[in-house]
């Protein structure tokens, strides 16, 4: 039985074939990305980040992704959508028939002049006729808070001045909030306080956890911010991605492990783990390197040496 404080079912957003892919330095081709989109929801996924419309000149893994939005088998119930960081981003999102966008802004103020050269508060305001156009189109924006636990420039970053972020983007229009602890140097203790901090403004219920996993803290993170109430994980399939501003950072927390965590805990996903499992055994092949996920790691193990004792 579930905690009392838990809640009973948990929304997985999937953003592996998005934050996932787009540091990988080797172009990975159009076709594996709809294959892996495809085996996600298969497994059960029904919220996915599949592209990003930004400058193929800075982030050239995700210069594919109208294509990529073309050629995926549309499922109803299942949300994709892309990060947009201007009014010409949503243009392509809209044409590419995006169910939802995403729009992001920093809690650090170092951060964003050198991730979006403008300060926060620019930041937010340059987001003002994405969300009206998008809003009158019918299509939801998802807000993303990156830095909230710690910066690379900055150090520690105070919960009041994510809370501000959170709050100027919701207020703004942003259906739900995902907290993003990009170069993963949160513990659940500062996670908690966050969350906390972040929910005077924004109902809890629209708060998302996106943790990385550089000192292995994430799914302790995400076990706090389980017990503070949050119902909606960003997560990486296989644990791929990473923070190009964060050499070392290593990627989301794995999904498959989100979901076998939320599984014992007896907490519903919809998602089907032995079939997300596949899905990261497949991208990690396609990327040339082992899972980051210990729980698809020891699923290997186990039917290895089961595969091992019947020959």
């Amino acid at each position: 039985m579930p905690e009392k404080s838990f809640p009973t079912t948990v929304k997985i957003v999937e953003v592996g074939p998005r934050d996932g892919l787009q540091n990988e330095p080797t172009f990975v081709p159009t076709a594996m990305k709809v294959e892996l989109i495809g085996r996600l929801v298969r497994a059960g996924v029904t919220t996915i980040e599949a592209a990003a419309f930004v400058s193929p000149k800075w982030v050239p893994q995700m210069a594919d992704g109208f294509q990529v939005l073309r050629e995926i088998d549309r499922h109803q119930g299942v949300v994709f959508s892309a990060l947009v960081p201007n009014l010409k981003g949503l243009e392509a999102a809209l044409e590419a028939k995006c169910d939802e966008v995403a729009v992001f802004a920093a809690a650090s103020e170092t951060f964003s002049q050198k991730n979006i050269n403008c300060s926060i508060a620019e930041s937010i305001d340059r987001f003002a006729p994405v969300l009206e156009r998008a809003l009158r189109e019918g299509v939801r924006v998802r807000g993303y808070v990156s830095c909230v636990l710690g910066c690379p420039f900055d150090g520690e970053i105070d919960p009041h001045q994510v809370a501000l972020v959170a709050s100027g983007l919701y207020q703004m229009g942003c259906y739900e909030i995902s907290l993003g602890d990009t170069i993963g140097t949160g513990t659940p203790l500062n996670a908690r306080r966050m969350i906390e901090a972040c929910a005077k403004d924004v109902p809890v219920s629209a708060l998302a956890g996106h943790f990385h996993d550089t000192r292995g803290m994430a799914i302790a993170n995400v076990y706090a911010a389980l017990q503070s109430g949050i119902a909606i994980f960003d997560s990486s399939v296989s644990g791929i991605g990473g923070c190009p501003y964060s050499p070392g950072a290593t990627g989301n927390v794995a999904t498959e492990d989100v979901v076998y965590l939320c599984d014992e805990l007896g907490l519903t996903t919809g998602v089907n783990l032995p079939a997300l499992v596949e899905a990261g055994e497949f991208i990690s092949t396609v990327l040339g390197r082992e899972t980051s996920s210990r729980v698809a790691r020891a699923m290997a193990a186990r039917r290895a040496r089961a595969a091992s004792s019947h020959s």
